[in-house]
């Protein structure tokens, strides 16, 4: 359930607040490999609702490169090279740390700026593959440039994560699936300096940054229960929640049920 695990923290998807946008994709496919490009809106500012439709302010260009390359005579291992490109009206956190410490700003603010389009990139790759017949895993990396600002997804510039699930044939629950995963998620020292001057981002900023790397744990149980309702349990444990070492730890426990028809 952490977004972090769900998505590539440090891949900054083009999308408003409910993680929604309007674009184009093109796909080739081949037998064992495909190329994907999408062109696709910006918001108008960080997580912000309202789309910029003029192409030549804002915008994102995303790729996508994914592999399945033949391992024992197997096809079951899936290798997903990414990238984006972000144009849109983004602050810059060095820029944001000087205009403070020059006085112009009461605090490091990094809205504080004319209109202007700048360019944030980052990458990733996901890997895929299955062992058993019930046992499959992941590992993820990702990482962007760190300087501007985290704009559309989540304030993450790298991130680490692993993880895996099994599927409950042994005690005759085939459609059930136990699993954990883990990710390690940092910022880039541009971004530390500025939240530890007091800024802040759509997500963090409390003026009192004591920097050190979030890591979450992360186990599952999901459980069929009928026909197409599912319901699983969920905790998740927290060090450096914020990148702060003076929060946390936190355990968040969860439910939640899922209905297919």
């Amino acid at each position: 359930m952490n977004w972090t695990m769900v998505n590539d923290g440090a891949y900054d998807y083009a999308a408003d607040t409910h993680g929604y946008t309007f674009g184009v994709l093109a796909e080739y496919y081949d037998r064992n490999w495909a190329f994907r490009f999408s062109e696709a809106l910006m918001p108008k500012v960080a997580n912000g609702l309202d789309l910029v439709w003029n192409l030549r302010k804002a915008r994102a260009e995303n790729f996508e490169l994914e592999l399945h390359p033949a391992i024992a005579g197997k096809r079951t291992t899936a290798v997903r090279l990414l990238s984006f490109i972000n144009h849109a009206n983004m602050g810059i956190y060095r820029q944001a740390v000087a205009d403070f410490l020059h006085c112009l700003t009461r605090r490091p603010e990094i809205t504080a700026h004319p209109f202007r389009t700048t360019v944030k990139y980052g990458f990733g790759v996901n890997l895929e593959h299955q062992f058993l017949q019930n046992l499959r895993g992941f590992a993820r990396w990702g990482r962007n440039e760190g300087q501007h600002e985290s704009y559309a997804y989540s304030e993450v510039d790298d991130t680490v994560a692993v993880g895996t699930d099994f599927r409950g044939e042994p005690w005759k629950r085939k459609l059930d699936k136990i699993g954990a995963a883990f990710v390690t998620n940092g910022i880039s020292a541009d971004h530390q300096h500025y939240l530890a001057l007091g800024g802040q981002g759509f997500l963090l900023g409390d003026g009192a940054l004591n920097y050190g790397r979030e890591e979450i744990v992360e186990p599952y149980y999901n459980a069929h229960l009928w026909r197409g309702l599912f319901a699983g349990v969920d905790v998740q444990h927290i060090d450096n929640p914020g990148y702060n070492r003076a929060r946390g730890p936190v355990w968040v426990p969860g439910i939640r049920f899922h209905l297919e028809f």
